[in-house]
Formats: structure tokens, sequence, C-alpha cells
């Protein structure tokens, strides 16, 4: 029914128009949103099963070792041989070998590589994020756009249509909310995840930086 106002009905049909012919994309997208989803929970699987769990007592025994090494090389070797992830590897033994630089340089080099590793963990848990955010509103959206035609199908007495547009907004209100849920726990594992790794890589850049700066 349009609203008692000069043009109203030209309005409504326009937002109308404009909210059914969004349901296509939502349908897409949240398709799309279930696909990532499902290999985002492969991909934490995986991740859980390969990755290296570092206790806090390794760290510790790593900084002691690190700050009595009695020589570069030797720092090098014990980073080498230490029971850490191969990317924190690499960013120590990145600062261990910054020799030609002063205290500053190797400080600024230091605090580049340590955020790097930074933006790459946030890169990958940003993906979880938006579909957390962007799911349940899909779904929501999806849940509210077939109601239009199914309200007025009822008022028409089509019964059939109705069903249709009730089993089309429940199914998207399922798949976007449970989209979202799930990216929502994949983020939190993840996140403690990489806190406790940037951690750990902070403690010994750190330590690393201290030893090569009294040098």
């Amino acid at each position: 029914m349009s609203v008692s106002i000069p043009g109203g009905e030209f309005l409504t049909g326009s937002l109308d128009v404009i909210s059914q012919s969004l349901t296509i994309p939502v349908l897409v997208i949240l398709l799309i949103i279930v696909v990532i989803s499902i290999i985002t929970l492969g991909g934490v699987i995986s991740e859980y099963t390969s990755r290296k769990k570092v206790p806090v007592g390794t760290v510790r025994d790593l900084i002691y070792k690190i700050n009595s090494a009695a020589s570069v090389d030797e720092l090098k070797s014990i980073i080498e041989s230490a029971e850490i992830p191969k990317s924190q590897k690499k960013v120590l033994t990145e600062i261990a070998s910054s020799s030609a630089l002063d205290n500053n340089s190797r400080e600024a080099l230091a605090r580049k590589l340590v955020e790097y590793e930074e933006e790459k963990t946030d890169k990958t848990l940003q993906k979880t994020d938006i579909i957390t955010r962007v799911g349940p509103t899909l779904g929501l959206m999806g849940t509210l756009i077939p109601m239009g035609p199914g309200l007025a199908a009822l008022g028409a007495g089509d019964v059939n249509t109705l069903a249709e547009s009730l089993t089309l907004a429940f199914n998207t209100t399922i798949v976007g909310i449970g989209s979202g849920a799930l990216c929502y726990v994949i983020g939190k594992i993840r996140s403690g995840w990489y806190d406790r790794y940037l951690s750990d890589l902070d403690a010994l850049s750190d330590a690393v930086l201290d030893y090569m700066n009294k040098q």
C-alpha cells in the first residue's frame, strides 16, 4: 500500500524494486561466505596440527642462552637450533646479522621485522573478522527481503508463495548467523595463537637486540 503523499506510490514502488533486486546478490554473497568459512575451518584445523607449540620454559631458556652466547656466530647457532617456528628464527637471525648497523638502526630494523609479522597475523584474522560482522547482517537482509512478497501473498491468500518466502528467510538467517558464529570462534582461537606467537617473538627479539647492542 502506498503512503498518502504526492509521489508515494512511486517511492514505495522504487524501494520495493531496490529491496527485491538485492535478493540474488545477498544469496550469492552468503554462499561465498559459507564456502570461505568451510575453507577457513579446514585451514585452522591444519594449522593446529602443524603449528609448533612453544612452552614458556623454552622461551625462558632460549633467552638465557642468547644472553650467554660467546659470539655472534654462536648466537646464530643457538637461534637455528632453537625449538621455535621458522618464521621467528628468520626474524631473530636477521637481527643477529645486523652487526654492520648502529644501535638505533638495528632497533629500527627489529621493530620493522616484528611489525611485519604483526601485519601478517592481522591480515589472516581480517577475513574471519569481516565474516563475523557481515554474515549475520546479510542473514538478516535475507530474512527481511522475502518477507515483503510473503506478506503480500498472505493478503492475497497465496499460501504457497508465503511458504517459499518464509523458507528462504529462515535459510538465509541460519546461514548468516552460522557462518558468523563459526568465524567468530575461529578468529578467537587464532587470535590466542598469534598473541602468544607475537609475545614470544617480541621477548626473543629484545634479547637478541640487547646482545647485539652490547657487542
